[in-house]
């Protein structure tokens, strides 16, 4: 099974998202008062996915806050993980639940060089499995850490408040709806969610994520 096509610089966002105007009015719409999409891609690896863990459920300020103490006590790969005590990570702001998560993707040992060859349904799988990754999280790191081109998070909430905007919908769309709705942007769907993610932006004069 192929991995797909790979987004590596800006001109892949551009033919994206020109092929997503050329199939959808409201996308070249969108587009007209978003400008250029970003590239946004994020290194992978393990200190990635734990700073997604660190993200959940705080604001963009605190989580910037906890990952640059975290950076400053050397906290950010699995060896030193597994060796620091419950109370060094909590003195850099990890909640006991995080504590719990932080340990198990350290424990986990996931072969992150493999996952760049894996199908993104694989790296999806695979990262799911580890407590305190859920499907939101492993689908942004396949979108901006593996650069898949066609991997979508429809269970973002700006997104789904993005599409309700700019689609006209009556509420916001389910995550399954979402998902369906999502598979006529393929192979681009990935440069979908960026174009969503900018138009939130222009819509609600708000970030819609880190």
């Amino acid at each position: 099974m192929s991995v797909g096509r790979i987004i590596t610089t800006p001109a892949c966002v551009a033919e994206g998202a020109d092929w997503l105007a050329a199939h959808e009015p409201r996308f070249a719409a969108a587009l007209q008062v978003t400008g250029p999409l970003p590239l946004r891609l994020r290194p992978d690896g393990f200190a990635q996915l734990l700073s997604a863990i660190v993200s959940q459920q705080v604001s963009v300020a605190s989580a910037n806050a906890i990952w640059s103490r975290m950076k400053e006590a050397r906290l950010t790969g699995p060896r030193k993980i597994i060796a620091a005590s419950d109370s060094d990570l909590r003195a850099v702001g990890l909640s006991r639940q995080k504590i719990r998560y932080a340990n198990a993707l350290a424990e986990a040992r996931i072969n992150y060089k493999n996952l760049r060859q894996a199908p993104t349904q694989d790296v999806i799988a695979t990262l799911v499995e580890v407590p305190g990754i859920g499907a939101w999280t492993a689908e942004v790191y396949a979108m901006f850490s593996l650069g898949r081109a066609d991997v979508f998070a429809p269970g973002d909430l700006a997104l789904q408040e993005s599409a309700r905007v700019l689609f006209e919908l009556p509420e916001r769309p389910k995550e399954k709806q979402f998902r369906q709705m999502a598979e006529d942007w393929a192979p681009w769907r990935s440069v979908a969610a960026r174009l969503l993610w900018a138009y939130y932006r222009v819509a609600k004069n708000r970030e819609g994520i880190r």
